[in-house]
């Protein structure tokens, strides 16, 4: 069978790197517009670029504590995501247990629940809980509801390892947690910055769950903070677009800097042998 043509791979790789590109580019651009420059011309470029909303976004208070507490929330959601997964995924591959089967499927069972189902009775568990209006009442749902998609992850890499490894492992004396520590999490960099990454992009784009669990506006990340720009009469849409292109930015950065760990940990396990 031959090859498609080199001509048709790029046209289809433009087609689809213009559906990303383009939205991107029309927000960073209306913020560099008037509001009547945007209602008029929301696509275009700027007649006279107007730079004050980045500026009056850039050296803003607001800014800069929506980002601390999205990277706090983002942290806290990534560390204890990848212990927890890590931990359950090696026993779900490597320990043969009653149940393993069973307890497996619930968490994947995760993966068909949106948070949105469980909300109300969220709020009411974190509440009882004392962590309402905490960075933990968000950090620990926004775990859990991750939980299903890292654990099958971490597990489809965890199951490919050579059983020599544990065999070797086994008679130099190592146990269970020596052979995570010293063997599999040495060999699992590409699968764990795939979670890692997976983890941060939905807690830094997370808006229900903080707009559900945080009350004091200082505590509020920044897709809560956005919320501030709208009054009650008007909407400052451009500066919202400056807004939203700053706090784009870390997460832009962070995707093409471990885009090849990303890759590396999806590929990872595809062909046994």
């Amino acid at each position: 069978m031959r090859d498609e043509s080199p001509l048709l791979r790029y046209l289809s790789l433009l087609l689809v790197a213009g559906f990303v590109l383009v939205p991107l580019l029309t927000v960073a651009i209306g913020g560099f517009k008037t509001m009547g420059e945007l209602r008029v011309n929301p696509f275009g470029l700027p007649e006279s670029w107007f730079p004050d909303n980045y500026l009056s976004s850039l050296f803003s208070q607001r800014l800069w504590l929506s980002l601390g507490n999205s990277v706090l929330l983002a942290l806290g959601t990534v560390v204890l995501t990848l212990i927890v997964s890590t931990m359950a995924a090696f026993a779900f591959a490597q320990i043969h247990f009653l149940g393993k089967k069973l307890l497996f499927s619930y968490f994947l069972m995760g993966l068909l629940f949106p948070a949105a189902t469980a909300i109300l009775p969220l709020f009411i568990r974190v509440r009882n809980l004392g962590l309402l209006d905490t960075y933990w009442g968000v950090i620990l749902p926004q775990t859990a509801f991750g939980l299903g998609m890292a654990i099958l992850l971490l597990w489809g890499f965890f199951r490919q390892l050579p059983e020599a490894l544990w065999d070797a492992a086994t008679i130099d004396g190592c146990g269970y947690a020596r052979f995570l520590w010293h063997v599999v999490l040495p060999l699992s960099r590409p699968i764990l910055a795939t979670v890692a990454v997976f983890s941060l992009v939905h807690s830094w784009n997370s808006y229900l769950l903080p707009l559900t669990l945080l009350n004091s506006s200082r505590s509020y990340p920044w897709t809560l903070t956005i919320m501030d720009f709208a009054g009650e009469y008007s909407t400052d849409w451009p500066m919202i677009l400056a807004f939203i292109t700053l706090t784009l930015v870390p997460a832009v950065v962070f995707f093409l800097v471990a885009q090849k760990q990303i890759v590396a940990g999806l590929t990872s396990g595809a062909v046994k042998g």
